[in-house]
Order: structure tokens, then sequence, then C-alpha cells
């Protein structure tokens, strides 16, 4: 390259390089211009800004001081910060004047104050001064601390700050929060957190807890109609089922204010006392007293069944809830009211009850049914009325009934000749009759006075001194011990000598019956009774032995007789016709004679009742054999038939032999006595209905029936010969086997006598039993 080609290329080189300079110093130029008008822009928006702190600051009545290494400043509001030295009594507005005197205040608010100066902890507190109080916020910002203070003066100097309100409300036991206009928090209280169990607001609104969405929706509810909402709201905390009162509150400016009262013990108080009220409800409704209770207002609240049954209002009626004079209109309508001239006058009377505090005396009501009512009226222990119906008209026929049936008493007791006193289980006198007044020579009226069991004792004392017996009659009266109030009875004897006979009766009641009898006189004639008694007893035993001696001295020489006259009998050819007639003459009298005193000594046996049976089994069949035979050779000389009807399957009883052949005999010879010539006279025997019936019958003249009532009678007959206790001997051996005699006739139609005797039955007088066998 040539030097002027070098020196052209150098030329153009340094004018780039300057026209680069040139651009490159524009360029700087303009952005520094832009970098100017930044920072003017900033500057002003600064300084704006710092005029808008300060204009707010002095706007609301407060001062801002920066404190850095423990110097303060006055950052705004010198007017506030002068208050502020009012407030609190300094003669200087300084700013580190009045720091100083805020830490002097109160050590607590110098802890704070150090703490905010040194760690930049923030806090907040009020102090009071001479002249108002001082509110006190404090903040950290970097390397300063601000204080913003605010003076208290005037009307309201105790109203506590909003810092101060939040820690009031944060110390609440119970949740308390401010929600906004759809009911979600914005701010909430420690107990608020602790029942969501979150450390913040932020932590709950992230988790999407609530207290309760129930109370949300109260809170949105009140924000969106503008008025107080209230309810009472069952949440779980702390591990257990818990009634919150929440109350809901619009707030000046926005949002609600929600507080909340723990009312479980409330809720479950109330919840006991409806259940009461309910038992109590259902317990009067299974009364049968009629109840109606009405409210301060004189409305019907509550009514039993009873009530709408004993006035027949109907049930819907009454569920509308009629007041009290609604329901007299309608008793009236129904005639079921008492009759009364002035219906208007009655009724206001009945409706200014209300206003009386005592209850009312009790009252009867006579209804144009003819039922009586007990009316009870008494103030409501919840306001109002209660009154009670009681329907007494059978109480009061059954009271009419109970006096009369006390007056018969005391009058049919007053009649008894006997001392009668009734005593209560207290030992009041509740019964006497006059004889007891009688008895022991007092008067009514000192009865009546005594009163008790002991006043009539002292009464009768003088009569019967035994004070033992009295203590012992005292014990039936009173002891509360049933074994003790056992009835007792026995005798005593008074002082002026009468007999007293006396016992004592439990009533079912409690009380005691005491009844007083005089007995001297039946003592007496029991006396002469028993002497009476001795004496025929005596009479009875010399009226055995003698016959019993006359017997046996009258039997040894009937046997002699009998036997020397059968023996003449047999004499033969040595004895005439005529002489052997005699002979058995006196054979038959002798042998009646001897008959007759086997009678009168079986007789007297059985009266002593000293006669014993020898029980054996007797064929029926043989017996009736054996006593025709001994009767047969008489009939045939008298030209009577005799007839024995003996049923095979009659069987066998078990009795005396010999007794029961007499009972024939005795029958059988009485019928022969009665039969004519060609008459008949059957003996028979039958089983009939669990009995033996052994029966003679006769075609005789038969028995008068004026005869027959007392045919078995002793000493009946006696004109046929012998003593006439043959019947009676039959009727009284036949109930010795333990049966009976019947007897049927008719005059001229002759007469059957029937012994019946019954199977498995017992003989009398101790006797072994009769039984009965095929």
């Amino acid at each position: 390259m040539s030097a002027h080609e070098l020196i052209l290329a150098v030329a153009a080189g340094a004018v780039s390089l300057a026209i680069c300079s040139v651009l490159w110093a524009l360029a700087q130029r303009r952005r520094a211009e832009t970098r100017v008008g930044e920072l003017s822009r900033r500057l002003r928006q600064i300084e704006i800004r710092a005029d808008a702190a300060m204009a707010s600051a002095e706007a609301f009545d407060s001062a801002l001081l920066a404190v850095e290494d423990g110097q303060a400043s006055l950052a705004s509001g010198e007017e506030s910060l002068a208050a502020c030295a009012t407030a609190l009594g300094l003669d200087e507005s300084a700013p580190q004047a009045l720091v100083n005197a805020l830490m002097r205040a109160d050590p607590d608010h110098a802890r704070g104050l150090r703490a905010l100066f040194e760690r930049g902890e923030a806090c907040a507190f009020e102090v009071q001064g001479p002249g108002g109080a001082v509110s006190v916020e404090g903040r950290a910002a970097g390397a300063l601390a601000w204080l913003r203070l605010s003076a208290i003066l005037g009307e309201a100097p105790g109203l506590p700050t909003a810092p101060r309100f939040a820690a009031f409300l944060n110390a609440r036991a119970c949740p308390a929060w401010i929600a906004a206009a759809d009911g979600s928090p914005v701010w909430v209280n420690a107990a608020w957190l602790q029942a969501v169990d979150a450390a913040s607001l932020d932590e709950a609104a992230l988790r999407g807890a609530s207290f309760d969405r129930g109370a949300d929706a109260l809170a949105s509810e009140a924000a969106n109609l503008g008025q107080r909402r209230q309810g009472v709201r069952w949440i779980t905390a702390g591990g257990r089922r818990r009634a919150f009162q929440v109350v809901a509150q619009p707030l000046d400016g926005g949002g609600v204010g929600v507080w909340t009262e723990d009312a479980t013990e409330l809720e479950e108080l109330r919840e006991v006392i409806k259940r009461n009220v309910e038992a109590h409800d259902e317990t009067l409704n299974h009364i049968a007293e009629a109840v109606a209770v009405f409210s301060q207002a004189k409305r019907l609240i509550f009514h039993n069944t009873a009530f709408a049954e004993l006035w027949g209002l109907e049930p819907a009626w009454l569920a509308e809830l009629p007041s009290h004079s609604e329901v007299l209109d309608r008793l009236r309508q129904r005639r079921r009211l008492p009759e009364t001239a002035d219906y208007g006058k009655w009724k206001a009377a009945e409706l200014d009850r209300y206003e009386q505090l005592a209850a009312s005396p009790d009252d009867l009501w006579s209804l144009p049914d003819g039922r009586t009512l007990k009316v009870v009226r008494q103030p409501h222990p919840m306001g109002g009325l209660l009154l009670l119906f009681s329907d007494i008209t059978g109480e009061l026929r059954l009271k009419a009934q109970y006096n009369a049936l006390i007056q018969v008493q005391q009058a049919t007791l007053d009649k008894l000749s006997d001392a009668v006193a009734v005593f209560g289980s207290d030992g009041r006198l509740r019964l006497h009759n006059e004889a007891f007044a009688r008895f022991w020579h007092i008067t009514p009226q000192q009865l009546e006075t005594a009163g008790d069991f002991e006043g009539v004792v002292e009464l009768c004392v003088p009569k019967l001194h035994d004070l033992g017996f009295w203590r012992e009659v005292k014990g039936r009266v009173a002891d509360p011990d049933p074994s003790a109030r056992a009835p007792m009875s026995g005798e005593a004897k008074t002082s002026d000598s009468r007999i007293v006979a006396y016992q004592s009766r439990p009533l079912p009641d409690g009380a005691t019956l005491i009844a007083f009898t005089d007995v001297t006189d039946a003592r007496k004639l029991e006396s002469a009774l028993a002497a009476r008694e001795a004496a025929l007893a005596e009479a009875e035993r010399l009226k055995r032995d003698f016959v019993g001696n006359v017997s046996y001295e009258l039997r040894t020489p009937l046997t002699t007789i009998i036997g020397y006259s059968e023996l003449l009998e047999r004499s033969g050819e040595a004895l005439s016709e005529r002489g052997r007639s005699h002979a058995g003459a006196v054979k038959a009298a002798a042998t009646q004679l001897a008959r007759s005193i086997d009678d009168v000594l079986d007789m007297a046996q059985i009266d002593a009742d000293e006669m014993a049976l020898d029980l054996a089994d007797v064929r029926v069949a043989d017996l009736l054999l054996a006593v025709a035979a001994r009767w047969r050779a008489e009939a045939q000389s008298l030209k009577i038939a005799l007839v024995v009807e003996r049923p095979e399957d009659v069987g066998v009883i078990r009795g005396d032999t010999r007794r029961l052949a007499q009972i024939l005999d005795h029958l059988v010879e009485n019928a022969l006595g009665q039969t004519p010539q060609d008459g008949t006279v059957t003996i028979a025997a039958r089983r009939a209905l669990g009995e033996i019936q052994l029966q003679v019958s006769d075609t005789g003249r038969g028995i008068p029936f004026h005869v027959q009532a007392h045919i078995f009678d002793r000493f009946v007959g006696r004109e046929r010969g012998g003593p006439g206790l043959g019947l009676a001997l039959v009727k009284s051996l036949t109930e010795l086997h333990g049966g009976w005699v019947a007897l049927e006739s008719e005059p001229g139609a002759g007469a059957t006598f029937t012994c019946h005797l019954p199977e498995e039955a017992q003989a009398t007088a101790a006797q072994p039993e009769l039984g009965f066998a095929q």
C-alpha cells in the first residue's frame, strides 16, 4: 500500500471513530436524560406519598415518632404530639421527653418499648395520664423503631383502642370473630383458632376449617339483612358435644361481629326441664282429676285428657288454645257451669283470680246434670293459673253412706248390753256405746274429756284395780307390733264384786275393739247348773246300777221259771192238758219278760254310750233265713204267711250279727202283732244307691198318721205288751251301725219298715267302719 493510501485510510478511520464517538455520546445523553426523568418522577411520587403520609398522620390526630439508637424524633403530627404531652401532664412536647414519660408510666410498658427498640418486637398499650390517655402502637421497620401516639381526650377516655379491644376479645374463653359479608372470618380470636385446631386464620382458611358452618351462614344472613341474628348451635369442641349461643351483629363500616357463649349447661338444663315438663304432662294425663293450665295471657296452654272428657270439649277446639273466657262461654252454652243469676259478674270474678298472688280457697260447683265438682285454683310457677277439677259426686255419696253407716253402727252399739269401746292405734278413743259408760259408772262427758286410753283407764281403775290387766290391754291397743295385737279374752273381778268377761279384737284399720260383759249372773247360773248336772249324773249312775241289779236279780228267777215251765211241758201224761197249757203260758210270759229286760238293758247301754258292736262279715241272705226260721212257727200258729225275698246279689255286710238279727226280730215281731189271720209278712233285702236296705213289711191294719211321727219314740205301743222299746231299739241299733230307719204306712194298708245301712260308712260311737262285699 502507498503512503497516500495509508494516509487516506488513517483519515477515514479517524473520521469513523469521530462519528462513532459522537453517536455514542448522543446515546449516553439520551439514556441520562431518561434516567433523570425516571428519578424525577420517583422523587415526585415520594414527595406525594410523604405528603399523603403526613396528611394522613395529621388527619387521624396521631403523632409519629422515629426512634434510632434510643433517640426519638418527630416524623409527623406536631399538634398530636402536643396533645399527647398534655394528656400525660408534660410541660414540654419534646419527642424524647414523651418517650421517657411512657417508659416511666408502667414497668410493663417500659419492657415493651425496650423490646421494640432492641429486638424490633411490636407492642401496643395505653397509658393513663392526669389529662387523659395516650394510645401507643410500636412497629419496627429496618433500623428504625416507629411509635404511633394518639391522645384520647374528651368524653370517652375509657374506650379501648382497636388493638386493646382485640386483645380483650383474644382473651375470651369462647370463640369470637369478625366475618365478611359471605360469612367467612376475617379476624378471629385465640379461642376460635383453638376450636378449629389452627395456628392462624390463614392456616384455617387454607385447610377450609370453620368453627361452624351454621354460624357462618348466620353471619352471612345478618350481613345481608342488616339485622342482628342469633341462635343455638351444637358442635363438637374439646372432644365433647357442646352448645353455643351464637350472636351475629352487623358492624358499622362493614363486616359482622360474631359472639359466642358456651350454653351447654343451660341447654342441657333446658332439655332436662323439657323432659320433666313432658313427664309432668304425661303424669297429669294419667290422673283422674281434670287439669287445665292458663297462661298469663289467660289462654289455655295445657290440659289433660280428663279435662276434655269431664267437660265434653272437642280436642281439636282445645288444640287451638282458646282463652279462659272462651272456655267459660262454651261451657255455659252447653249448660255445664253452675247456675248463677249474674253470669257476667261470676265470669269476671273467675278471670280476676289471675291477679291474686296467693292460692284461692277450694270451691264446690254444683252442675245442672247433678254432678258436684271440687275446684282448686293456684298460681302456676311459670305464670298464669292452674285449675284442677275433681268430680266428687261419688265421694260425697260415699261420705253420706259412710256417715249413715257410722250412725247405724253407733245406734247398733248403743243397743248392745255389752260395754264396747274402740281405740285407734294412737290410743285415742274413737267410738263407745252407752253401755260402756253405764258399765263403769261414768258419764259420757267424762269419756269425751278423757280422750285417750290413759284417760279412760283413770276413770275405770276405781272399779277394776288390777293395773297389770290395764297394761296388757294397752299393749293390745298401742303396740305397733302386729303379733302384740293378738286377740285376748278372760275374766276379772271388780271392786263391787262383779265378774267381768273381757275380750279384745284387732280391727282391719289398725284400731282395737275392747268389750266388757257382766257375767256375774251367768256364772251363778252356771254354778247352779253344774251342781244340777252332777246330781243328774249321780241319778243316772244310780239308775244304771238299779237297772243292772234289778235285771240281774230278775234273770235268775226267770231262768228258773222258764226251765221248770219247759220241764212241765215235757212231763207228758203226768200233767193234764190244761196244766200243760198253763205251763206254756207261764213260759211265754217269762220269755217275754226276759226279752223286755234285755231291751231295757240294751237301751241303757246305748244311752250311756257303752254298747260296742262285734263287727264281722255277715251274709245278708243267711241273716234273713235265720230270722225267718225263728219266727216261722209263731207265724204258722197265727195263720200268717212269712215270706223271705233274698236276691242273690245282695252280698255280705260287715256288722254285728246279733244286733242286726235283733233289729229284724223286733220288726218281724211287730209285723206279726199287727197282721190278722191269712195276712202276709215279708222279710226282704236289696242293694240300692250305695246302701243295703233291710225291709220288713206286713199287710196288717197299718199305723195311724198321728202315731207315725212318734212311732220310734220309747214306750210307744205298750198296749201291745212289753215296755214299748222295740221300735226305739230298732232305730238306735240301726243308727249305731251308721244307718237310718224309714216308715211307709197308711191306715188299713199295712206298714213297711226299711233300715238303710250305707256302704263304706263309719259306725257311730267310734265304732269300726262298715263295709259291704259281694
